[in-house]
């Protein structure tokens, strides 16, 4: 589908998910993922009109993935189909840790995307452009995309936002730091998780970690600390934002979340703190199903659950 107006222009690569259901061990269950697509579906939920720019193989995986992008309103005019690429795959497992990630993406259509594919008037024409470390690391040219997108947006009036999502099983640490840093000093809104920042900066504390990321250039950051809830700062005021209480069955895509609903609670108020409070109760409540995108919350959830809170408060 695609709409007229754009708020939220995500980039990167979509994937298909088989997600291990601990109620029947072996079975799993089918479903969607790629950080910037939970973004923008999380984004979609939250009433922001989302579009996403990538590639997708001409497969099943590929086919389901527009099939959820047209129900949840995200516009996949810029999302091309490659005749021979697949569409990448990710397995989720469960065990005493958290959950476990295996991926086959190797050689996926959205690995071959490039800057001569980026909808450029789209991108000049957003109010946001968000991309993640994941967007990069998949290959070279993707990498350079994001580069020429963020270049593109800024010179446009339109802001950037960037998740650091760190997968060390597509690059180096090395590489990973240099080229994510590079993309944050591009970026007016950075969206780290702590366990990924703790590698990227080498620092363990979270207000020294924002430090490093305003230090960059970012007018905003909002670190997620995962059952801590976040930490948004920018450079006049910092706050840390207590998550609420629920019952957790599966986090897998919750940073992402928290990114589509904080950039289209961002879009909708200005205010980064609001953003991040809103933000934080949209995350905690993607935890209480199984997969990236099916148990992320809609607006109307999210504010039931807001005024409930502020009940108990008083």
């Amino acid at each position: 589908m695609t709409v007229t107006s754009i708020d939220l222009l995500c980039i990167g690569e979509p994937l298909g998910e088989f997600n291990a259901t601990r109620a029947d061990a072996g079975a799993f269950q089918f479903g969607h993922g790629g950080d910037t697509s939970n973004c923008a579906v999380a984004a979609a939920r939250q009433g922001a009109r989302a579009a996403y720019a990538g590639a997708l193989g001409d497969d099943m995986a590929g086919r389901s993935i527009r099939e959820l992008w047209a129900h949840e309103g995200v516009d996949d005019a810029h999302v091309s189909t490659h005749k021979s690429a697949p569409t990448g795959l990710y397995f989720v497992d469960h065990g005493p840790t958290g959950h476990v990630f295996s991926y086959l993406r190797a050689g996926s259509a959205a690995s071959l995307y490039g800057p001569g594919d980026l909808p450029r008037a789209t991108i000049a024409s957003a109010k946001i452009v968000q991309a993640s470390g994941i967007s990069q690391a998949i290959s070279a040219s993707a990498a350079d995309a994001v580069f020429d997108a963020f270049a593109l947006a800024r010179e446009s009036g339109v802001l950037t936002a960037y998740d650091t999502n760190l997968r060390l099983k597509l690059w180096p640490l090395t590489r990973a730091r240099a080229i994510v840093h590079a993309a944050c000093a591009m970026a007016d809104i950075v969206l780290p998780g702590l366990d990924d920042a703790r590698l990227l900066t080498g620092l363990e504390d979270p207000d020294a970690i924002a430090d490093v990321y305003l230090r960059m250039g970012a007018k905003v950051v909002a670190l997620t600390l995962g059952h801590e809830g976040s930490l948004v700062a920018t450079s006049e005021r910092r706050e840390r934002l207590v998550p609420i209480a629920v019952d957790c069955i599966d986090a897998t895509g919750a940073g992402d979340c928290y990114d589509g609903a904080f950039l289209a609670q961002y879009i909708r108020t200005g205010d980064a703190f609001a953003a991040g409070a809103y933000a934080n109760v949209a995350a905690a409540l993607s935890t209480q199903g199984y997969g990236a995108v099916a148990p992320v919350p809609r607006r109307a959830e999210v504010e039931a659950r807001i005024a409930l809170e502020s009940q108990k408060a008083n």
